[in-house]
């Protein structure tokens, strides 16, 4: 019988190669792995959730049980999905609709239970992402500001300068020249 895992922090790649190995390691069939979740085959003596979520911890990741908490997550890495994968030059509709659509919940009800587990708004979450991911394109130099912006869905270089600007304190020259410092993803919460 195969088991759907909901796993918090899980921000990249190699977050999905970490989960695969240490589910393994512990003796748990995997049958795929992806951001915010795995799929596992259960024992028929079932799975020792406990040790699951300690397995899970000594790498910065945490078991989800509770059904908002994984509606959170979800919500999470829906949008982190979106921003550090590409795509939102091409984002036919507004934010709001895409994680309505993705998650499968209303928008109201997702926003509301979204500020109230992370005293955070669905909208501020995606500002921190957007800028973070700025921040790694500023520092691998490839692409001009305006392009940066039209990568990351902003209306000109000049709304991204001033939002970069709010939440970090820096023009982005400035921290193109060495004056910031980018944050792991799964700690952008304020």
């Amino acid at each position: 019988m195969t088991t759907t895992l909901h796993i918090k922090n899980m921000v990249c790649d190699r977050c999905i190669r970490v989960v695969r190995e240490e589910l393994e390691n512990i003796g748990i069939t995997v049958a795929a792995v992806q951001l915010g979740r795995a799929e596992v085959m259960a024992p028929e003596a079932g799975l020792d959730l406990e040790a699951v979520g300690r397995t899970l911890a000594t790498n910065g990741f945490e078991l989800l049980q509770d059904h908002q908490a994984q509606l959170v997550d979800r919500i999470k890495t829906t949008i982190l999905d979106l921003i550090h994968s590409g795509g939102l030059e091409e984002l036919p509709f507004n934010y709001s609709h895409y994680i309505a659509r993705r998650v499968g919940r209303s928008y109201n009800y997702l926003s509301t239970l979204f500020s109230q587990v992370e005293n955070l708004t669905i909208e501020k979450f995606i500002i921190l992402q957007k800028i973070e991911k700025t921040k790694e394109l500023l520092i691998y130099d490839e692409f001009t500001l305006s392009e940066i912006a039209y990568r990351l869905g902003y209306s000109s270089s000049q709304h991204l300068s001033g939002q970069f600007k709010a939440v970090t304190g820096l023009t982005p020259t400035a921290f193109r020249r060495g004056k910031g410092k980018r944050r792991p993803l799964d700690q952008l919460t304020q």
